[in-house]
C-alpha cells in the first residue's frame, strides 16, 4: 500500500473512531450514498469539518484502475465551416490533462446537414456503457429524445455552442443567443440611417431544426422593436449551402432593395462576404459570427465590419472538464455558464484568442 492510500486509511479510520461507527458508514458519506441516518450524517461530516479532511480522489481512482468513459457528439468539420475545429480543440486540450487520471474520451461526429446523421450517432453512444456526454444540440427534437435516452439510462450530460430549455441538463456552456443577436443588432444602430434596409441571412439546409439561428434572429429584431427603429428588415433563408447556391440566392435578395446591413446569423458569412466581393458591391456593411480563416480575410478586407465571436474553444474544453469534476469530484455545477460575447474588428482581431 502507498503511503497517500495509508494516510487516506487512517483518516477514514479516525472519523469512524469519534464518530463510533464503521468505515463503510464513513465511506457512504464520502460518496453522497444512502443508508446512513441523518443524526449519523450530521456527525460524520461535523468530524470531516473539524478534521479538515479531503479525501485523495484521485490516488484512490488510479489505485481502482476503473477508465470512466465519456462521449462527445458534435458536427464533423466540413469544408463549409471549419467553426468546429475550435471546440474540439478545447476537448482535445481537456482530454490531454485528464488521460492519466482513468479518463476515455470517446469522440462521435455527424454532418450539419444531415439529422439522420445525427441520430445514427446518437443511438451509438445511447447503446454504449458511456459515463457521461458532451452533446452539441444540432436538431431540436431529435436532441431531445436522446436525452430522455441518457436521462433514463442516468447519464449526465452537457450541452455547448446552443441550449434547449427545460431539458434538465447537467450544464449548459456557450452563448447567450438571443443577447448575440440583440448586440448585433446594437452594432448595427450606430452605422443605419433611418431610411436604410436590413437584409437577415440564414444558411442552413436545416434551417428549421437549428434554433440558435432562430434565436439570434429573434433578439436582432427585438433590438430595433424596443428601441422603436422604423428600419426595414427583410429575411432571406439559404437552405443549400454552397457558394453557388449562396451567390444565386444574395443576388434575388438584394435587387430593387436599399440594403445597408447585413446580418447573417453563423459562421458563414465568409461566403455572403465572397460574394460582395466579386460583385463588386460597396456600402454595405456586414456582421456575423465566428472567429474562422475566411471570415479573417474578408474582415482584414473591410469587407466583413464586426465578427462576434464566444470562445469555442473554452466550450469544448469547459463541457469536458464539468463532466470531468462532476463525476470524480462530485463537484456541484452551474447550471448555466454563458460565455462572454467577444467583439470583433480589423483592428483588434490579431490579440484575440478562441
Amino acid at each position: 500500500m502507498g503511503k497517500d492510500s495509508e494516510k487516506e486509511l487512517v483518516g477514514v479510520k479516525e472519523i469512524a473512531r469519534r464518530a463510533n461507527v464503521s468505515i463503510a458508514t464513513v465511506d457512504r458519506v464520502l460518496h453522497h450514498r444512502s443508508g446512513v441516518s441523518e443524526k449519523t450524517k450530521a456527525k460524520i461530516q461535523a468530524i470531516i469539518e473539524e478534521l479538515d479532511y479531503k479525501p485523495n480522489i484521485l490516488a484512490r481512482r488510479l489505485a481502482s484502475k476503473k477508465v470512466l468513459h465519456l462521449a462527445v457528439l458534435i458536427p464533423l468539420v466540413s469544408q463549409e465551416t471549419d467553426y468546429w475545429n475550435a471546440p474540439l480543440m478545447g476537448i482535445t486540450q481537456a482530454e490531454e490533462e485528464i488521460a492519466s487520471y482513468g479518463v476515455k474520451i470517446h469522440k462521435y461526429f455527424f454532418d450539419l446537414n444531415d439529422r439522420s446523421s445525427f441520430v445514427e450517432q446518437a443511438n451509438l453512444i445511447a447503446d454504449s456503457q458511456c459515463d457521461g456526454v458532451l452533446l452539441a444540440p444540432m436538431f431540436i427534437e431529435e436532441s431531445k429524445s436522446f436525452i430522455q435516452s441518457c436521462i433514463s439510462k442516468d447519464m449526465p450530460y452537457v450541452l455547448i455552442n446552443s441550449d434547449i430549455p427545460e431539458q434538465n441538463s447537467l450544464c449548459y456552456i456557450g452563448p447567450n443567443l438571443y443577447a448575440s443577436g440583440y448586440l448585433a443588432a446594437h452594432l448595427s444602430g450606430f452605422l443605419l440611417t433611418e431610411t436604410d434596409q436590413i437584409l437577415i441571412v440564414n444558411i442552413s439546409k436545416e434551417i428549421d431544426n437549428h434554433h440558435h439561428l432562430l434565436r439570434k434572429e429573434e433578439g436582432f429584431r427585438e433590438y430595433f422593436s424596443v428601441n422603436k427603429r422604423a428600419n426595414d428588415i427583410f429575411k432571406i433563408d439559404i437552405r443549400q449551402t454552397t457558394y453557388e447556391y449562396v451567390k444565386s440566392s444574395m443576388q434575388n435578395a438584394l435587387d430593387n432593395k436599399n440594403i445597408k446591413l447585413i446580418f447573417v446569423t453563423n459562421s458563414r458569412v465568409s461566403s455572403v462576404a465572397r460574394f460582395l466581393e466579386e460583385t463588386n458591391i460597396h456600402g454595405i456593411k456586414v456582421i456575423g459570427f465566428d472567429f474562422l480563416k475566411d471570415n479573417i480575410e474578408f474582415l482584414k478586407k473591410g469587407t466583413i465590419d464586426f465578427l462576434i465571436c464566444q470562445k469555442p474553444i473554452e466550450q469544448g474544453y469547459k463541457g469536458i472538464m464539468t463532466l470531468y469534476n462532476h463525476l470524480v469530484f462530485s463537484q456541484e455545477v452551474e447550471k448555466v455558464y454563458h460565455m462572454p460575447i467577444d467583439i470583433i474588428t480589423k483592428e483588434n482581431y490579431l490579440y484575440y484568442r478562441n
